[in-house]
């Protein structure tokens, strides 16, 4: 398949199927504490925005929920705490997104808050400057939307504030999932190799990619071995539903450099669905506590 016919296609080719399952009220008995690494919080237009595009081009959403809606029906379930993201779709809207996500944080001492900011806009340093100083504990960015060069110049001031301030970056950069409705090809902007000249030029800079790196699942592996500043979530890679090949098993990787994320709300599926089959798993006590709470505590400065 060549470069053109896998950007057509890729995961989100069509749109998938909702998943209608039960759902338990409560985490699984016996699991330690549980941090949300990879939650989506957006003001309501926003989220209306969102819904729609994934209607059209990803899944039917199943919590079409509200910010604080969000924030309630987590942890009233057990979850302990909730690393909440957004990302700004174009120029001139990180400002007030991070005003939100402050605001939000400010009310919740269950929240910990990532800032965002268009990589290349102007004054995107004082955007994460005062970001920062509002509280916010780190910066959220989506390749496939923001369409970003990794080792650009749009990027320099953002790796050189964010090691600086020692505030952890989150960035989208596995090549999956993708949709021919993105603005560009991922499978261009998105590449291991590219990633890891970031960690190899910025050695303070903490990273965390999502989706243990997918679909680059063996490249990202060994990234996690060879440098202590990269992590790796698990969101929407242990419930089955998209069509990934090569997924690690957990007890395969770095057990100190693996968190557990979700994407909540943006789910076809039930909001349980992974935590289960984590619960499931033969993982061993340090493992599952690190992978459930400590290491996104470690990473996020999240007192536990």
């Amino acid at each position: 398949m060549n470069r053109k016919d896998n950007y057509q296609t890729g995961a989100l080719g069509t749109p998938l199927p909702a998943i209608d399952e039960p759902e338990d009220q409560a985490v699984p008995p016996g699991m330690p504490f549980i941090v949300d690494a990879h939650v989506h919080l957006f003001p309501d237009n926003l989220f209306t925005a969102v819904w729609q595009w994934f209607d059209k081009y990803g899944w039917p959403i199943r919590y079409r929920y509200s910010a604080e809606r969000i924030i309630e029906f987590l942890t009233s379930r057990g979850i302990g705490h909730i690393v909440a993201l957004q990302y700004a779709h174009k120029a001139g809207v990180a400002r007030e997104l991070n005003r939100f996500m402050a605001g939000l944080c400010r009310g919740c001492d269950q929240l910990t808050g990532l800032a965002t900011v268009y990589p290349g806009e102007a004054e995107a340093a004082d955007i994460l400057e005062d970001a920062f100083d509002a509280g916010l504990s780190g910066v959220k960015l989506h390749n496939h939307v923001q369409c970003f060069d990794l080792n650009g110049p749009e990027m320099e001031q953002i790796y050189k504030l964010c090691s600086a301030r020692g505030k952890p970056l989150l960035m989208h950069v596995g090549r999956e999932p993708k949709s021919p409705a993105y603005p560009c090809d991922p499978y261009e902007y998105c590449r291991a190799d590219k990633l890891e000249e970031v960690l190899r030029q910025y050695p303070r800079l903490r990273i965390c990619v999502p989706h243990l790196g997918a679909d680059e699942f063996s490249e990202y592996r060994r990234l996690i071995e060879a440098y202590d500043t990269l992590w790796l979530d698990t969101t929407m890679t242990l419930g089955g539903y998209l069509p990934f090949e090569g997924i690690p098993e957990l007890a395969d990787l770095r057990q100190d450099r693996v968190m557990y994320g979700t994407d909540f709300p943006n789910l076809p599926y039930a909001w349980d669905r992974e935590i289960r089959k984590v619960a499931a798993m033969d993982l061993s006590a340090e493992r599952l506590r690190r992978l459930l709470g400590d290491n996104a505590a470690e990473l996020y400065g999240i007192s536990i």
